[in-house]
C-alpha cells in the first residue's frame, strides 16, 4: 500500500471516521471514506475485542486470587495491574470504534 500522507492529531474530536489500529500506546487512524470493507472491519474489531476480553478475564482472575497477590513480588502485581488497565482502555477504544463503524 502506498502512503499518501501522515497527519498528527493532538485530539480526536475533529478526526474523520476512521479505522483504528492500536500500536503500543499510539492509535493509528486510517480514514475510512471509501477505503474499507465495513463488514471486514467490524469482524476485525470483534476479533480483537474478544482477544482483549480474554486477557482481561485472565488478569482479573489472577489479581482476584489472594494467594497470587500475597506471594508475588509487588513489582509483578503492579505490572499485572497496569496490563489490566491498559487492556481495559484498549477495549473501550475498540468498542467505541466498533459503534462508529456500525453507524456508517
Amino acid at each position: 500500500a502506498k502512503l499518501e500522507n501522515i497527519t498528527v492529531l493532538e485530539d480526536e474530536t475533529n478526526a474523520p471516521e476512521s479505522a483504528v489500529a492500536l500500536v503500543g500506546e499510539m492509535k493509528v487512524l486510517i480514514p475510512m471514506a471509501g477505503l474499507i470493507d465495513k463488514d471486514a472491519e467490524l469482524a476485525r474489531l470483534a476479533k480483537e475485542m474478544t482477544k482483549l476480553q480474554g486477557e482481561i478475564k485472565r488478569l482479573s482472575g489472577k489479581l482476584n486470587n489472594a494467594g497470587f497477590v500475597a506471594k508475588a513480588p509487588e513489582a509483578v502485581v503492579a505490572n499485572e495491574r497496569k496490563k489490566l488497565s491498559d487492556y481495559e482502555t484498549a477495549l473501550n477504544n475498540l468498542e467505541g470504534q466498533h459503534e462508529k463503524i456500525q453507524q456508517l
